[in-house]
């Protein structure tokens, strides 16, 4: 099975199961590939994952009561207003409960830095 395969029955099944996370997820994934167009995705992990020059940067997994925005090097961005969570060596995540929370935690400012980062 094709990566796009894959990764268009992760969204049907995610539109299934909930047409609210799905806009959420949709939405998440616009800003990734608009940050990055040159981003690669694949379904790894139980989620969609952002790779750029082979190396992981993030992903976006569905639970129950939340969708959590993953950064693979999230404890090295910026965050003056403490919205990344996580307190391991390397990742941090923002979990998202709506939609407006996309906007309100700053999310496409979190993706932007999180790319530039770890530019080739």
């Amino acid at each position: 099975m094709s990566g796009s395969t894959k990764i268009d029955e992760f969204l049907e099944d995610i539109q299934f199961q909930s047409s609210e996370k799905f806009e959420i997820l949709k939405s998440v994934r616009k800003i990734f590939n608009d940050v990055n167009p040159q981003l690669d995705e694949e379904i790894k992990y139980g989620g969609l994952v952002f790779n750029l020059s082979n190396t992981l940067t993030g992903g976006v997994f569905v639970y129950a009561q939340h969708i959590s925005i993953e950064f693979s090097f999230g404890a090295e961005l910026a965050d003056p207003d403490k919205i990344l969570e996580g307190k391991g060596k390397k990742r941090r995540h923002i979990k998202i409960r709506q939609i407006q929370d996309i906007q309100e935690k700053k999310v496409k400012g979190f993706v932007a830095s999180a790319m530039n980062e770890h530019k080739e």
